[in-house]
């Protein structure tokens, strides 16, 4: 009884660690904030929440291969992570190109395959980062879960804290953005979609150049 009340206790312990961890890396403005605020202006609140918990969902991901200890997976990522990448750079450019050139819908209505791809391609976004999972493992390190077999039950619920904390951040910052979605004329928005679009190449710029200089 007693093990069973300390390990409910250090369970609950590991949770709210991984609901702060997984809000704090959320929280920073990057190309997946940028997304999730022009699309919740262009296309309502769902479609920027599915932008987040697309990005909630690859941490939470990155976090299981950490906790877990699959270390032949994170040793794939770590060894081609400039290939990696230079992927995610490209498609950032690929995205801020597309999203400058858009033109923004009067009506409401989204489809559901835009909902999907909102999801899917931040989905990947976040995928092609590959110090995300370093990141992971220092963490996890720190709290002792670091590839230990006898962790698991700790590491799931560190990494199902995770996926929460940072899809809270996208919720709050969904719904704060789609509150002054109504005062966002047409004309308004394709200001957004442009100097979102020159965010995003930005980024992917950044992404791009820095791979060159690190393997000079």
């Amino acid at each position: 009884m007693v093990l069973s009340t300390v390990s409910s206790v250090s369970s609950i312990d590991f949770f709210w660690k991984g609901l702060a961890i997984g809000f704090a890396i959320a929280a920073p403005v990057g190309p997946i904030g940028v997304l999730c605020i022009r699309r919740t202006l262009a296309d309502g609140r769902m479609a920027g929440l599915l932008s987040g918990l697309g990005a909630a969902t690859a941490d939470a991901m990155y976090g299981g291969i950490a906790g877990f200890g699959l270390t032949l997976i994170s040793d794939f990522l770590v060894a081609y992570a400039v290939w990696i990448q230079v992927l995610g750079g490209g498609f950032l450019c690929y995205l801020g190109v597309k999203t400058f050139l858009e033109t923004p819908a009067d009506n409401a209505a989204t489809p559901n395959s835009r909902l999907v791809g909102a999801y899917g391609s931040t989905v990947l976004l976040t995928l092609t980062n590959p110090a995300t999972i370093l990141s992971f493992v220092a963490v996890f390190a720190g709290l002792g879960l670091a590839s230990s077999e006898h962790n698991y039950g700790a590491a799931s619920v560190l990494v199902a804290g995770v996926f929460l904390g940072s899809g809270l951040w996208w919720l709050l910052l969904s719904g704060g953005v789609s509150f002054f979605r109504n005062r966002f004329t047409v004309r308004w928005l394709s200001w957004v979609n442009r100097l979102s679009g020159v965010v995003l190449v930005a980024f992917g710029m950044i992404a791009l150049s820095s791979t060159v200089l690190t393997n000079r």
